[in-house]
């Protein structure tokens, strides 16, 4: 059940981010160490992306949920390595050619904006 997937091609961890349900995320998350494999985690929790192109940190940004993004921001850094943080998460593009800090400024998320370029 962790893994499977809607057919937006988003799992339970995508949309609790996507609806920012910081409760659930943690539950997910929780859930996943227990059950899942350090890939499974990496690939199909934290980089996963639906069927848009976009990974849980871009649909985050897209919705503008900053609170959201900091608890990805911190679980990723338990389980990515810089190089798959910076290449997936903070330039890493969609199926538009879009980054999430494109989906922040898009939808007039200032404060996500700047918070994502410190």
């Amino acid at each position: 059940m962790l893994l499977s997937t809607d057919h937006e091609g988003r799992n339970a961890w995508h949309n609790a981010v996507f609806w920012g349900k910081l409760d659930v995320i943690q539950k997910v998350w929780e859930l996943a160490k227990k059950r899942l494999t350090t890939e499974e985690i990496k690939n199909e929790i934290l980089l996963r992306t639906d069927h848009e192109g976009r990974n849980a940190w871009h649909n985050a940004a897209y919705g503008g949920k900053l609170d959201v993004m900091q608890k990805i921001w911190e679980l990723a850094k338990e389980r990515l390595t810089t190089e798959e943080i910076k290449n997936e998460m903070l330039v890493g593009t969609d199926h538009e050619g879009k980054n999430a800090w494109h989906n922040a400024a898009l939808v007039g998320k200032l404060d996500v904006v700047q918070k994502t370029w410190k």
